[in-house]
């Protein structure tokens, strides 16, 4: 799940040097970052370090709905969604988003494993 993977809270077991090369791309990405913020903020983060778990919480919660944008709006004919959106009264085939406009991002905060 992206949100998790982006947060550090990713619980995939597969490829270890993957899933490590993954998670030192996502602190050099953050670190740079961090680098461009204002003082104040930055020094809000400065706890953060080395994994900026917090900025990258922040970060997520700021641009879930461009992420998510991002990944299914070019996917326009897949089957990406199951019937969990709309209350399961419509099937969201051919769609890139749920029926009523909103981005399923509420997954966020239910652990990943009992998604």
């Amino acid at each position: 799940d992206i949100g998790d993977i982006i947060r550090g809270k990713d619980l995939y077991r597969g490829n270890s040097k993957e899933k490590d090369n993954l998670e030192k791309k996502l602190i050099e990405y953050f670190k740079e970052l961090h680098k461009h913020l204002d003082q104040k903020t930055k020094n809000h983060y400065t706890k953060d370090d080395p994994y900026y778990y917090k900025l990258r919480e922040d970060w997520w919660n700021a641009n879930r709905k461009e992420a998510w944008k991002a990944i299914t709006c070019k996917a326009e004919n897949a089957q990406y969604f199951r019937n969990t959106c709309s209350m399961g009264k419509h099937s969201t085939q051919t769609n890139c988003q749920c029926i009523d406009g909103e981005v399923p991002t509420y997954f966020d905060y239910v652990p990943q494993y009992l998604r």
